[in-house]
């Protein structure tokens, strides 16, 4: 396979992914499906890192992979080492640019998930973070701690789990581009310019 049809895989692949992580972080403002105070929402829904970490940052790069197969190779037929090569060099940047943006995403929901849900835990209007350390993942006893919002502590560890799994995923898929893009650059793309054949 030429490894600018490799990229444009990989850019559809990245694109419905930054769609979930778009769609999970807003969910994460209606915690339990409920419309609540600004203040009793979990602090990591407003660090945005499904919306911008994992899909405004991973919408370029997957944008950039597409365009990669219909790279004209500037126009210059019969040199190899124009066009192709340098798109698929400068997609190397773009790649690491998601692998930010995931990263950051990663780390959002890592911090979230050991954190906890905020949630009201006396029925008397008070909200706080009851937990401590991860220690609910362990003992889900304790997840009667939280009275409101209805099955919040599984609302939000849901959320940020799918966060943190498309994150790893996206990771990946950037990772490999960096790969295809090296080889692109150094070898060119297999179909060659204007129907040329290009060599390793």
């Amino acid at each position: 396979m030429c490894s600018g049809s490799f990229a444009k895989c990989l850019g559809i692949s990245l694109i419905p992914l930054a769609i979930v992580c778009i769609l999970c972080n807003i969910l994460l403002f209606f915690p339990g499906g409920i419309v609540v105070e600004t203040q009793n929402i979990t602090d990591q829904a407003f660090y945005f890192g499904g919306i911008v970490g994992s899909g405004v940052l991973m919408i370029f790069p997957a944008l950039v992979f597409l365009g990669l197969k219909n790279n004209d190779c500037c126009g210059c037929c019969g040199n190899e080492s124009c066009g192709r090569r340098f798109a698929m060099l400068s997609s190397i940047l773009f790649a690491a640019v998601g692998v930010l943006g995931a990263g950051y995403s990663i780390i959002v929901s890592a911090v979230a998930i050991n954190r906890g849900p905020k949630c009201e835990i006396y029925n008397n209007g008070t909200w706080k973070y009851p937990f401590e350390n991860g220690d609910y993942l362990k003992d889900t006893s304790l997840w009667d701690k939280c009275k409101e919002p209805k099955d919040i502590v599984h609302w939000h560890l849901s959320l940020f789990s799918v966060l943190l799994v498309m994150g790893l995923i996206q990771v990946a898929l950037c990772a490999v581009q960096v790969v295809n893009g090296l080889l692109g650059a150094l070898c060119g793309d297999c179909c060659g310019c204007c129907g040329g054949v290009s060599l390793c």
